[in-house]
């Protein structure tokens, strides 16, 4: 399942939305709602974005989030490494291989990493 759509199935719960409610309302079929919510599908348009909004009624910190949330959720992820140090090459290359065999707290854990990494670069950035 990708970001998005645990978030979306998370709010179509919430608001008591079935899959095949929405999916009609979207003008798509109930599979392709349903690969999309479990990464089957590629990242969602943004027309489609913005019916997943409307039809649950989401408002704007909720619908800032979505937003954010489809543009992470591409379940098939390429990483340019051209130009890069050769341990970046590594590090990219063991991450595809071995993601699976990850715990959740270790994909928490390079989270955090990758969360300080970006902070101390906006903060160059910035100075």
């Amino acid at each position: 399942m990708t970001p998005f759509g645990q978030r979306v199935r998370e709010l179509r719960a919430a608001r008591g939305v079935t899959l095949a409610e929405m999916a009609a309302t979207l003008g798509v079929t109930p599979a392709y709602l349903s690969a999309l919510e479990h990464g089957k599908r590629g990242r969602p348009t943004f027309t489609l974005i913005q019916g997943v909004i409307h039809v649950l009624g989401v408002i704007w910190d909720e619908a800032d989030e979505l937003i954010r949330l489809a543009d992470l959720s591409h379940p098939r992820v390429t990483v340019d490494t051209a130009g890069l140090d050769p341990e970046a090459t590594l590090l990219a290359n063991r991450l595809a291989r071995e993601i699976a065999a990850l715990e959740p707290q270790d994909i928490a854990q390079l989270s955090t990493v990758l969360d300080e990494a970006a902070a101390r670069a906006r903060h160059k950035r910035m100075a």
